[in-house]
């Protein structure tokens, strides 16, 4: 009967609903659309890095973001990986340089992203498990970038310092910056109806009852 139970819970605890689409939906697309600015400002800004080969992979993160957020939001298994990938269709439609790439891209990044917070069981949405998701988004458009893009055309140091500077983006632009980004929506409200919000809520009325 115990065993029945925490199957059930579990099955519930994962189990999409509605708003659970409708606001990984609304991420995604927000994100394609700050994702399709960022290809903007890209050539701009890989020039601006160009004093040393390789540093362009700093950018990185500002299209890893919408995999992370979308799963500390959601919390649900498959919602890195889908919020990502709508993104990357949206920033598409939009038109970007890399045309079909962008959603080859868009779906390696949200199953490393994914694959961040199964690590940790989905049971785990604090900040390190944030980094750990953007470590691993970084990981694999640094593995993507170094072999299947211009980059590959570098020198090996120079794609040395992309790769690295790619996980650095991805901890902190994907990682530390979705966390943060969380953490100021569920403090306004917005996130009430999803347990990120529900748990800040409960952080801020600690300190009240405890009085």
């Amino acid at each position: 009967m115990h065993t029945s139970t925490s199957a059930s819970i579990t099955t519930s605890r994962f189990r999409w609903r509605v708003v659970d689409i409708v606001v990984a939906s609304v991420i995604g697309v927000a994100s394609g659309v700050l994702f399709w600015l960022w290809g903007l400002a890209w050539p701009g800004l890989d020039t601006a890095l160009s004093f040393t080969p390789g540093l362009s992979g700093l950018l990185a993160g500002g299209w890893l973001f919408a995999g992370v957020l979308g799963g500390l939001v959601v919390r649900k298994p498959g919602a890195a990986l889908y919020a990502e990938v709508v993104a990357a269709v949206v920033s598409m439609a939009l038109g970007t340089q890399w045309a079909f790439l962008t959603l080859v891209w868009g779906v390696v990044q949200g199953l490393a992203a994914e694959l961040g917070f199964a690590v940790f069981a989905y049971a785990n949405w604090r900040l390190v498990a944030a980094l750990v998701s953007g470590a691993f988004a970084g990981v694999a458009v640094a593995l993507l970038d170094t072999n299947f893009s211009s980059v590959a055309a570098l020198s090996a140091e120079a794609r040395a310092v992309y790769f690295v500077s790619a996980v650095v983006s991805g901890i902190l632009i994907a990682g530390l910056l979705s966390w943060v980004v969380v953490r100021a929506l569920a403090a306004t409200g917005a996130l009430d109806r999803f347990a990120a919000g529900r748990e800040a809520r409960s952080r801020e009325a600690e300190p009240a009852d405890a009085a």
